[in-house]
């Protein structure tokens, strides 16, 4: 049986959601986790550490007072005014106590650019309404003390359970074409990987800006190509999206805060995780 260590306390803002499930399953055999869930999903109802929240009509600080946790994750999703509302009540909580805040954040606050990838201490800057709310967000949590912040900057995500993965599948099946973006350049991500660097970062009281993707680049095309052939034998059509007659990249490289070798990845081994 696992040890729990109880140094932390844990509470997951987005844990019914695919990744902030991930992150809950791989800590709450060793912190105590708490996370928060959608009205409408019932099958967390009987959890004690799980809170019905919704971004949009609850605060946030009724649930950080319950649970008090040293260390806030947010993985939440919804409506952009209203996160970012509950991101400033989740900032003064962690300024004045004892608490720190783990953010989720998306290569997308870099798409502005797109003829180099992006690295930790690169200036920011999107054109998509995404990209632009994740800054919004970010440059919140900048004005905390910087012991007390922690941004996590993904790619894309892939997994067995994943969206993107289950989308393709259910394309494949249906004789759907899958979208794909022959000029884009990109790295990649694994919601196992992401889950042991969190796990780390938190272990080892890590703060300041991380770039969680792979170490290689891919083209977006190709990545796709190599994830439908592990999946079996289909004969897949496209729909061939073209933003651009470049090469464009979108891709978020670890340079200054670099994790341990065995917490960094290459996309091939992704495609060996989604083989299995």
């Amino acid at each position: 049986m696992k040890k729990r260590v109880s140094k932390h306390r844990i509470l997951i803002f987005g844990a019914s959601g695919y990744l902030g499930n991930a992150i809950y399953r791989e800590l709450c055999s060793y912190f105590k986790t708490f996370g928060t869930y959608c009205y409408n999903q019932k099958e967390f109802e009987k959890n004690a550490h799980f809170f019905q929240y919704n971004v949009e009509t609850d605060d946030v600080f009724e649930i950080l007072e319950a649970v008090k946790p040293s260390i806030i994750i947010s993985a939440i999703r919804g409506d952009f005014a209203a996160q970012i509302i509950a991101h400033k009540h989740m900032a003064e909580y962690v300024k004045t106590n004892k608490s720190k805040l783990i953010f989720l954040s998306s290569a997308n606050v870099f798409d502005a650019y797109s003829q180099y990838p992006s690295y930790e201490n690169d200036t920011t800057l999107s054109n998509s309404v995404y990209g632009h709310f994740k800054i919004k967000i970010e440059n919140i949590l900048t004005k905390l003390p910087k012991r007390k912040v922690a941004i996590l900057r993904l790619p894309m995500v892939f997994g067995t359970q994943s969206p993107r993965i289950r989308e393709i599948k259910n394309l494949l099946l249906q004789g759907e074409p899958i979208e794909i973006f022959p000029n884009l350049i990109m790295n990649v991500t694994t919601d196992t990987r992401v889950t042991q660097q969190i796990h780390y970062i938190i272990n080892r009281n890590k703060y300041g800006v991380f770039h969680l993707g792979s170490k290689d680049l891919v083209h977006h095309d190709d990545f796709i190509n190599e994830i439908i052939t592990t999946l079996g034998e289909y004969k897949p059509s496209f729909k061939l999206v073209y933003t651009t007659n470049n090469d464009r990249y979108l891709a978020v490289l670890p340079k200054d805060n670099l994790l341990p070798k065995h917490l960094q990845l290459f996309s091939q081994e992704i495609l060996e995780e989604l083989a299995v």
